[in-house]
This record gives C-alpha cells, sequence and structure tokens, in this order.
C-alpha cells in the first residue's frame, strides 16, 4: 500500500487502476495582440505528449469550479488529471478573438471583493480595469446618473433628485449597503430567504426604483429582470459591491480562468475529451467512458465540475439524492459591435440600463472604455445585453450615431446561471456517489466566488473521505 501525506489529511491508495490515456502537456501558446501601440498576450493551453506518474483523482471540466478543485488537489500534493470537453479551460468564462477586439462569451464582471477569489488569484496579474461605481439610467427620453455616494459622493448629491427613485430610496439604499456589509458571508448565505423583490418591497423601496434601477441592474447580474432570485444572493453581491470593484481584467475575462490553469502541473489537463458516462457504487474504482471510447479510472474519486444539465443528465439513475423539481436556467443574449470612438455616447467607462420597462435591452457599456486593450488602436466596442434585440438603442444614442455599429458577433448562452429562486439551499453537500463528487455555482451561490468555493468543498471532502486514521500510518 501507499500513503499520500498532506497538510490536511493522508489519503489511502489501494493499487489504483489507473487511466489508460497518455497525459497531455499543457504548455502555453501564447496569442499576442495590438493594443493601442503595445504587445499583450493571452496564455492558453496546447497540447503535447508527456509522461508523469498517474493521478488519483479525476475532476471532469475545466470551468472555474473544476479549476478550483484541481488547485485544491494541488496544494495538497495529490496527482490528479483535470479531463475538459472543449479546446480550452474556463467553461462558460471565455474570451474570443475576433478582429483583434476580445469578446468575452456573454456579460461578464468581476467583483474584486469576492472573498475565494482573492484567497486564488493574483489581482495585479490581471491588469484589473475599473467601471465606473454606479450606472446611466435610460428613463423618459434621457440618462440619469446613480452613483456610490462612497466613492462618486458629488455625483450622488447631483443624483437625489433625479427621477431614479426618490430621495427616501436613496437613502434605502445606503441602509441596506450598511446591512450587508455588516453581515458575515456564512450569515447573508444561511439567512432565511425569499425573492429579491419582495425583499425590496419589504425595505420600502418604491415601485419607480425597483422597476427603473433594480431591475436591469440586478436583473443583469441574475439574468432574472423578474428579481425572483434569492435575497441571499442579493445580499451576497450586494455586499461585494459595497466592498470592492466591478472590473474587467486588461486581456479578458478568461484571463482568470487562465491564471489559475498556468499555475497547475504541465501535464494535468486534457482537453477534447467529453465524458460520455459515469459508472460507480457497484465497483470499485470509479469509471469514466470518454466519448471516443476510452475508459479512465480513479480509485479515490471523481469530482464532476461540469454545468448542472450535464451533471444531471450524467448522475441520471445513479445517484441516492433524491430527484428535485428543476427550475429553468437563466439565460441571456450578448450582442458585441464595432465602432469609431467618435460612435461612443461617451468616453466614460459606465454601465448603461434600460430603466423605461420598454423594448429588449437591458443593458449595455463599452468594453474598451473600461479597459482599451479589448480593441485595437482607434477602434471602439460596445457590448449590449438582450431580452430580445438591439433596434431600441437608436432611441437611447440616436440612429447616426448606432447605425455607425458594425457587428461583430451575437452570443445566445443558453445556461448563463442556475436557477436561484428560493428555496435554495446555497452550501449543498458535494456527495453524490461513493468516490463521487459534483461541484459548480449551482452547489452554492452563482457567483464566481461560488464556483470557485465549491470547487474548494469538494476536494475537501474527498479528502475527508479517504482519511486514514493514525493508527493505521
Amino acid at each position: 500500500m501507499t500513503v499520500l501525506s498532506s497538510s490536511s489529511a493522508s489519503l489511502y491508495f489501494s493499487n489504483p487502476t489507473l487511466p489508460t490515456s497518455t497525459h497531455l502537456h499543457s504548455q502555453r501558446r501564447r496569442l499576442y495582440l495590438s493594443s493601442r501601440g503595445t504587445q499583450t498576450t493571452i496564455d492558453t493551453p496546447s497540447l503535447k505528449p508527456s509522461l508523469r506518474s498517474k493521478p488519483q483523482v479525476i475532476v471532469v471540466g475545466a470551468g472555474l469550479a473544476g479549476l478550483a478543485a484541481a488547485t485544491k488537489l494541488n496544494s495538497e500534493n495529490i496527482p490528479f488529471l483535470l479531463v475538459e470537453a472543449s479546446d480550452s479551460v474556463g467553461g462558460r468564462v471565455r474570451t474570443d478573438v475576433v478582429d483583434s477586439f476580445l469578446l468575452d462569451r456573454g456579460f461578464q464582471i468581476f467583483i474584486t471583493a469576492y472573498p475565494e477569489a482573492r484567497k486564488l488569484l493574483d489581482y495585479q496579474s490581471l491588469n484589473l480595469q475599473k467601471f465606473y461605481s454606479g450606472a446611466r439610467v435610460y428613463f423618459d427620453g434621457e440618462f440619469h446618473n446613480v452613483a456610490d455616494p462612497w466613492r462618486h459622493f458629488s455625483d450622488s448629491i447631483g443624483a437625489l433628485t433625479n427621477p431614479i427613485g426618490t430621495i427616501l430610496d436613496k437613502l434605502l439604499i445606503a441602509l441596506t449597503r450598511l446591512r450587508a456589509s455588516s453581515l458575515s458571508d456564512e450569515e447573508i448565505l444561511s439567512s432565511n430567504e425569499v425573492s429579491t423583490i419582495e425583499l425590496l418591497r419589504k425595505t420600502g423601496f418604491s415601485n419607480s426604483i425597483i422597476d427603473r434601477f433594480y431591475r436591469p441592474f440586478f436583473g443583469g447580474i441574475f439574468f432574472d429582470r423578474e428579481l425572483e432570485t434569492t435575497s441571499r444572493l442579493f445580499d451576497f453581491i450586494f455586499k461585494c459591491l459595497a466592498l470592492g470593484d466591478n472590473t474587467l481584467p486588461a486581456n479578458g475575462i478568461a484571463s482568470i480562468p487562465n491564471q489559475l490553469a498556468a499555475k497547475l502541473p504541465p501535464d494535468s489537463i486534457k482537453l477534447n475529451s467529453k465524458v460520455a458516462s459515469i459508472d460507480f457504487g457497484t465497483s470499485n474504482p470509479v469509471t469514466l467512458t470518454l466519448k471516443n471510447g476510452e475508459i479512465l479510472s480513479s480509485q479515490n474519486g471523481v469530482i464532476l465540475a461540469v454545468e448542472e444539465p450535464e451533471a444531471q443528465k450524467l448522475l441520471a439513475g445513479k445517484s441516492a439524492d433524491k430527484p428535485v423539481q428543476k427550475k429553468p436556467a437563466r439565460s441571456t443574449v450578448c450582442l458585441y459591435f464595432s465602432t469609431d470612438p467618435s460612435g461612443l455616447p461617451d468616453p466614460d467607462p459606465v454601465l448603461y440600463l434600460n430603466g423605461s420597462g420598454k423594448g429588449i435591452v437591458n443593458n449595455m457599456f463599452c468594453p474598451t472604455n473600461v479597459a482599451p486593450s479589448y480593441g485595437p488602436p482607434g477602434k471602439a466596442l460596445v457590448s449590449v445585453s438582450l431580452i430580445g434585440s438591439f433596434n431600441d438603442l437608436s432611441g437611447w444614442f440616436g440612429e447616426s450615431k448606432v447605425g455607425s455599429w458594425s457587428h461583430l458577433r451575437t452570443y445566445r448562452v443558453r445556461f448563463a446561471q442556475p436557477n436561484q429562486s428560493p428555496p435554495t439551499g446555497l452550501m449543498k453537500g458535494p456527495r453524490v456517489g461513493p468516490q463521487v463528487y459534483v461541484c459548480g455555482d449551482y452547489q452554492n451561490w452563482a457567483t464566481f466566488d461560488g464556483a470557485l468555493v465549491s470547487g474548494r468543498r469538494a476536494v475537501e471532502a474527498l479528502l475527508e473521505d479517504n482519511r486514514v486514521p493514525a493508527r493505521l500510518l
């Protein structure tokens, strides 16, 4: 027998059945982009055959949850293999390069106050670029400013009497900020829950600020304009917004998973390898069958870090957990356009919200105003998030400006987020079968941070289940 010691647990290995595949080397392939006369790089994995000691744990899915699980395993010196169906890491957190523009796959903003992210990521290397702390809301044919009084006091004073809510509403925003900031994350995530819309109404917010600000702003974060999402998630996000900044990494949102992947052993990631089925419970070890017929097995555990619909498909009829009624996933459509800087409404790094209650545009912003590296020199990028299509914006900014925009790409993200309307349970246990664990934002709270936490917690459960009593060492 072999015992692998780690700082938190000792794993018992008994002649494990090892993966039969050749391990693949994940070197860095650098994609060079010209950005305002400078050269920036994006590191993406490339593959090369390599030999290495065989892994004892297999992680399926290289999104944020899978990468967090792999990071935890690596920190415990436990050999693992990270298996990913697509051609790169990141899951939903991906960036494409189109005509020298960086296009994130859907509307994605990184909040610097995420507690788990602060532990795992090197913010300085990400070169995070900040948004204006507030928004401009389109209502009654013009834009009105909503500003964070802690960061933009004079702007917030000027916005007190605008039609985006009453003066009392703006006072209630400050009180909500203080309330959320005073609570621990554990208190927030285990609190009594109602829907966000019910919480706002109980707090005393008027219909004007709910409809003109909260629906487009938090509706854009939750992909849920009805605000049915749990009040727990609202409070968590509100706290993070109060304590941190909205940002974009200079080299695209994919810089976040790429940074995590770059810290893993060079031969631990196997791309283009979709898992077709999993077999566990009747035999040991757990066995995975890939779409190409290849079979992988792990004596000490498999962690499924795939999206909720895929996890349900793989575990159908095999998990001891009682089936739960499925909630429709949150989806979104994001369109990108290129234009000259003169085609932008202004040069500010601000989010525009549709507070009119009309049309199907929810929000838009100009990524190159936030991070100039998102576009080539002399060009600007526009991102529009829809509940429908794009035709509303000529009424916002005028036909002459919007008519100059050239369409680059449309992303239709069917599973943008899990549906986390009450009842939720945002700290679900990761165990679903003998030596089989699940993680993902649907297990915890639907944010970057929730995905990262779920990956760590899945590994902690695996370590606990494989711990050897000291008398056996």
